[in-house]
Order: C-alpha cells, then sequence, then structure tokens
C-alpha cells in the first residue's frame, strides 16, 4: 500500500482511538466484541473509501468495494481498556482474506488480537462463456465481460479485451472463471529445438549470435538457450522473437 495511504490509515488508527476514551467507562456494561467489531468497522469502512479505485492499464478503474468481518477467538476474555488502536499487521493489506489488528493502549492489562477479516473489490473483468482446454488460444467470442471479485484471487484480472484476446491457455479453463493473468500465456514466437537469434547487452556493447531453444517461448516469457559453443544463456523473449540477455 502507497506510503500516503498508510499515513492515512494511522490517521484514522488515532482518531478511533481518542473516539474510545469517552466510552471507556462503559466497556463493563457493554459487550467487549461488539465494541470491537464497531471499531474495526468504522476503520475499514474509511479505509476502503479512501482506496476505491485501483489502477488498471494506467488508467483509475473505480471498484465496489465490501467488507467482511470473521470472529475473535471465543475463548479470548480481553480486559477493559480506554483506548484500543486499529491497525494493518505488516505485510498485509485490504485485499482478500487478510485480517486487522487491535491492540490495548490504556488498559489495566494490554493486548493486542487479530480479527480476521475478508475484502471483496467488486469490478468489470472477463467472464468465460465455455470451457477452454489448454494450448488453445482465445478469441473474442470466449468471453463476455461481467463484474466479478476481483480480491477473490491474488493474480490480476484481464480489464480489457486487447489484453487477453490472442492469448493461449496455461491450463484447462472452466466456463464462468474470470480470466486471470496467471490463467494465460503467450502465443509461442518458437518451438523448443528452433534456431533463435539471442542478442547479449553488455555496458556500451550488444553481440548477436545464433543458438537453439530450449523450449518453446513467447513475447515476454524467459528461456534458456544453447549456444553454438555449447554455454546455456537465459534471456527475455522480444515481440520480434529475438532473445535478449542481459
Amino acid at each position: 500500500m502507497p506510503t500516503a495511504a498508510m499515513q492515512r490509515l494511522r490517521r484514522m488508527a488515532v482518531g478511533c482511538a481518542l473516539g474510545l476514551l469517552a466510552a471507556a467507562g462503559a466497556w463493563a456494561q457493554q459487550d467487549g466484541i461488539t465494541q470491537l467489531n464497531q471499531i474495526s468497522q468504522r476503520f475499514l469502512d474509511e479505509a476502503l473509501h479512501q482506496g476505491q479505485e485501483t489502477p488498471v492499464g494506467g488508467a483509475s478503474m473505480p471498484l465496489r468495494m465490501e467488507v467482511q468481518l470473521g470472529q475473535l477467538d471465543s475463548r479470548l476474555r480481553l480486559a477493559a481498556c480506554a483506548r484500543v488502536e486499529p491497525y494493518l499487521p505488516a505485510g498485509s493489506r485490504l485485499w482478500g482474506r487478510t485480517r486487522l489488528g487491535l491492540r490495548c493502549l490504556q488498559g489495566a492489562v494490554p493486548w493486542n488480537v487479530f480479527l480476521p477479516i475478508t475484502v471483496k473489490a467488486w469490478g468489470p473483468a472477463w467472464v468465460l462463456q465455455t470451457a477452454v482446454p489448454a494450448g488453445r488460444t482465445l478469441t473474442a467470442e470466449d468471453a463476455v465481460q461481467g463484474e466479478v471479485d476481483w480480491a477473490e484471487d491474488s493474480a490480476p484480472v484481464f480489464a480489457n479485451a486487447q489484453d487477453w484476446v490472442g492469448m493461449v491457455a496455461a491450463r484447462p479453463l472452466a466456463s464462468g472463471q474470470a480470466l486471470r493473468q496467471n490463467m494465460l500465456r503467450p502465443p509461442p514466437l518458437f518451438a523448443a529445438g528452433a534456431q533463435v537469434q539471442v542478442m547479449v547487452n553488455g555496458g556500451g556493447f550488444a553481440v548477436s549470435a545464433s543458438g537453439k531453444a530450449m523450449a518453446a517461448a513467447g513475447a515476454g516469457q524467459t528461456v534458456r538457450v544453447r549456444m553454438d559453443n555449447g554455454r546455456l544463456v537465459s534471456g527475455t523473449v522480444s515481440p520480434e522473437g529475438v532473445v535478449l540477455v542481459q
């Protein structure tokens, strides 16, 4: 999450914490878990409102955000607390299945717990109309636009048709699946065993040679090439089919 967004989350956490000072005396009379859920929901609603637009292909695309609160361990017995601070644990983000930290900063017994949450991000994507076998090239008729939960899987969705038409299914795909970037690969520009051009770029120089591809590969993929002298090199395939070695 960007630094600016993290700063906004910290400010929201402070606001939530200050708001609890007035309610400190009521902790014993109210259900503590209910209070924690209210704190969490308020914090999350504000955080998600701040980040509703996600960059896709250089543009911002609005997403309809939802959050589902899980449950704390029923065995927990939390002491009364006058200041509870919600926070995002290090390395986590508000996307898919994650967790929210809640810590007591002002109480007789300090505590720190984690509330499981599920964040859904509904937005446009391309959904397969029929099953597609592995290795088949996709056409524009294979998928239609629909609304899907982008956060259901860690792999990004294809939001634009030009990004997936002509790509090849990397594995068998089922009807109703949203197209994601880990499902497809570029069409091969050469087959395994083919003679390919290799361009080696160094500090201020470039050397061109030829070799034998060890596998089929398409634009943007990494492939190993056995050079004429027997040496193995690894490089990235250019749109023209040249293997670029840095």
